[in-house]
């Protein structure tokens, strides 16, 4: 009957509701990871996640959590149903952020304390690369289509263009000093870089590496050394990029065209990172200081609620629908 019942909905046009999402919480001083519901925001479970957990992703199918283990030099995998662990996968040491290929396999992990990018195979459990890079390595992006890994490297203050096939640095973009983070534009034809102490963020043409045009952020009132940009998110348009600014407590929006700042949205206390949900209605930011996160109607442009999660909240990312 439920099978007749679906069908008949599905043949008359009645629209279904949509999946339900979860939006997963790393806290980096707590060893858990909080679990939110994606339509009521309310706090499903808080499971411990290994010693300083900060990086964290999901299987392209939502079955499985990656969660960087920063203290334990390894990355704990986890059901994202049962919250169980299910096993672990090598790693350097320091594991701080990583990116799948789209496939969903392999996985490159940035290992901070041995200057190392380490490629992953997350079904044969083996590593099948070490890439050395420049010194710190934070920032992981990937490409679209695949075929270019990004690492950021703090203390060397380059973007390293990594390719997949033969894991060898193919080109190096000098950027503003401690970058954290890179994002490509869902098309790949851009790149942005994150400067946490340079205070900008650098937009890379991925083809040439050459630098197009640096964002800069001005909040009255703030001291520019408090405008720390760290996260970056990219509508999947490419019209608006979405920047957490760390101690400022903003979230600065920037036209995807243009490149101008259009508005800066108070969030919670040191904003680290940022998720969007699928139908990118809301974008989901990790403030370290306060304990919580801050949920975004991307449309509205405005702050809607505050959840709080556990101890010092860092990396945040939402199962597919």
């Amino acid at each position: 009957m439920m099978r007749q019942a679906l069908a008949a909905l599905l043949l008359s046009g009645v629209a279904l509701p949509a999946q339900a999402y979860k939006v997963f919480v790393s806290n980096e001083r707590g060893n858990t990871v909080t679990v939110l519901d994606g339509e009521t925001w309310e706090v499903l479970a808080e499971f411990p996640a290994g010693n300083r957990p900060r990086g964290i992703t999901v299987s392209p199918d939502g079955k499985e959590l990656y969660v960087c283990a920063s203290d334990d030099d390894t990355v704990r995998v986890f059901d994202t149903e049962t919250y169980e662990e299910l096993h672990q996968l090598p790693s350097g040491p320091d594991p701080e952020l990583f990116v799948l290929h789209p496939s969903g396999n392999p996985l490159y992990i940035a290992n901070e304390d041995d200057n190392l990018v380490t490629v992953t195979d997350v079904k044969t459990r083996q590593i099948l690369a070490e890439i050395p890079v420049g010194v710190e390595p934070e920032g992981m992006g990937i490409s679209p289509d695949g075929t270019r890994v990004v690492n950021t490297s703090e203390t060397t203050n380059m973007a390293h263009f990594i390719d997949t096939t033969t894991f060898e640095i193919v080109q190096n973009t000098l950027v503003d000093q401690r970058p954290r983070f890179a994002q490509f534009t869902a098309d790949g034809s851009l790149l942005y870089v994150s400067a946490e102490i340079g205070g900008t963020v650098s937009v890379v043409d991925p083809a040439s590496g050459e630098v197009l045009h640096k964002i800069t952020f001005e909040v009255t009132g703030i001291l520019p050394e408090l405008l720390q940009p760290v996260g970056v998110r990219v509508t999947q348009d490419g019209s608006r990029v979405f920047v957490a600014l760390g101690p400022s407590n903003r979230v600065a929006v920037v036209d995807g065209k243009t490149w101008e700042v259009l508005d800066y949205l108070l969030v919670g206390q040191r904003v680290w990172q940022l998720a969007f949900t699928p139908d990118e209605k809301f974008l989901i930011t990790t403030n370290g200081n306060s304990n919580d996160v801050s949920i975004i109607d991307v449309a509205a442009g405005e702050v809607v609620q505050s959840v709080p999660v556990g101890q010092q909240p860092w990396g945040v990312v939402v199962t597919p629908q």
